[in-house]
């Protein structure tokens, strides 16, 4: 052989090689990520080759899945109710990145999670039968606050304070996940639903953290008897009325001009909602020890998960003493999800302890074998001590049977809130969010609520907490305890 065919042969054989060893690195290496590419059409294929896993609530199925007309993806899932679950649902698209909860269990619900494969299964490469997500949602409560809100725009969250479950996650306006299902039809009803002004994919409940305006106080007011500034909801404050912002000419007036806030009792400052008292109080405590008491209700978590991830809310630092004065009535930077504020009132319903909020019971098998279980895994810490807890119960109690939340009064119940209504735009030039977070207690049952209302028909002058969110609340806690 000559040394022109040899080395021919040798740069032949290299090349062989080389393809064998790249062969070999696409298929054992890079094989999986190329599978779990979101571009590869086999992924939809084989996830809606099957139905899917169904997301349970009150032990019926809302979701579900049906045939498709035609193409090469042989199911599409389908929802019942789907505006009304929507906030919890997400969805399951053909065509769009699930959602919510939809998202969170996306292989327990298509069967590709692990823990679903029997040894068989394992061994035959077989797809497992998909697994279910029971929800702690209860339907009438969720469907009391979606009728309660109707068209205006804003969102409610109920919370079972003993257990930590998430009785109602509602956003509204909300939408239908069946448009987005279908590959054939998804990319209309997509385009139309992130045109739209009042954004109705984005979950205000969980995910859109707002000025809480007055409801804010209570995390105040408990920063100041836990601190011992002041020893009970009835000794009296020290308060100017008005309130100068410090460093600045600015009066800080109340919403009532001829309510009685002048040194008034914490209990007094929550019924009329003394914006000087609050205030005060903020600069009394310091900005430090109101951010620590924010957090222990769960302020500045960037990791809240439900398990769906909540954005933070936000109690801001490095600030002067008037800014900080502003915090101390939810405005300034001090921003809340209702997730957030329910998580306060239910603290303090249950003396003091938070249990972790989850709106997913447990998970199961295709057979029904629970994999995890959420409920199992609440745990609780405590916020404040439990005669803080006992004297901001009583003041709320006062706030709903004389002071400005009056409209969440329920015969047999009794009933502890806070209103809120909070500036916002430039100037104060929007529509304030009208905000009330309560808790009830009746027979044994207890539910902590929180509602904001962003935007309705109502005229400027009567966006109130009391009279836009308020009645909101009284629906949820009604269907809760079970009242009519």
């Amino acid at each position: 052989m000559n040394k022109t065919i040899r080395r021919a042969s040798v740069f032949s054989l290299l090349l062989v090689f080389a393809l064998l060893i790249r062969a070999t690195w696409v298929q054992f290496y890079e094989g999986q990520a190329l599978a779990d590419d979101k571009n590869n059409r086999r992924n939809a294929i084989e996830t809606y080759a099957e139905p899917l896993g169904n997301i349970i609530v009150a032990g019926k199925a809302i979701t579900g899945s049906a045939v498709t007309s035609g193409g090469d993806l042989r199911y599409k899932r389908t929802y019942t109710n789907g505006k009304l679950y929507a906030a919890v649902t997400g969805y399951a698209s053909q065509s769009y990145a699930p959602t919510q909860l939809e998202g969170i269990y996306t292989s327990l619900l298509n069967g590709t999670d692990t823990r679903l494969k029997t040894a068989l299964d394992t061994v035959t490469n077989k797809r497992a039968d998909p697994g279910n997500v029971i929800t702690t949602i209860d339907p009438d409560v969720q469907k009391a606050a979606y009728d309660a809100l109707g068209d205006k725009k804003g969102a409610a969250v109920a919370i079972d304070p003993k257990t930590g479950q998430i009785l109602a996650v509602v956003s509204t306006p909300s939408y239908d996940p069946s448009s987005l299902t279908d590959a054939n039809t998804a990319g209309t009803a997509w385009k139309q639903l992130n045109a739209d002004s009042d954004k109705p994919l984005t979950n205000r409940a969980l995910r859109q953290p707002l000025a809480p305006g007055s409801t804010f106080k209570l995390v105040v007011a408990a920063a100041a008897l836990e601190d011992g500034l002041y020893s009970s909801v009835d000794e009296k404050t020290d308060s100017a009325d008005p309130y100068r912002l410090p460093g600045t000419r600015t009066d800080l007036s109340n919403e009532n001009p001829s309510a009685p806030c002048e040194n008034a009792t914490i209990r007094v400052a929550l019924q009329y909602s003394c914006n000087n008292v609050f205030a005060h109080m903020a600069v009394q405590l310091g900005q430090d020890k109101l951010k620590a008491m924010a957090e222990k209700f769960g302020f500045n978590d960037d990791s809240q998960d439900v398990p769906v991830r909540a954005y933070p809310s936000v109690y801001p630092s490095d600030m002067d003493e008037s800014s900080t004065a502003l915090t101390g009535i939810g405005q300034f930077d001090v921003t809340a999800t209702p997730l957030q504020m329910a998580m306060v009132s239910a603290a303090i319903a249950n003396g003091g302890k938070l249990v972790s909020p989850h709106m997913v019971s447990q998970i199961t098998d295709g057979g029904g074998d629970v994999l995890k279980d959420y409920d199992d895994e609440a745990s609780a810490k405590e916020i404040v001590s439990s005669g803080t807890a006992e004297q901001l119960q009583s003041a709320m109690q006062t706030v709903v049977e004389k002071g400005t939340g009056t409209n969440a009064l329920i015969d047999g119940v009794t009933v502890g809130g806070k209103t809120g209504t909070a500036q916002h735009g430039e100037n104060n030039s929007k529509a304030p969010y009208a905000w009330f977070t309560s808790y009830g207690k009746s027979a044994g049952k207890e539910v902590a609520v929180a509602v904001v209302v962003e935007q309705s028909d109502a005229a400027r002058s009567e966006v109130s907490g009391n009279g836009l969110a308020a009645p909101v609340a009284k629906a949820m806690m009604e269907a809760a305890l079970k009242k009519n």
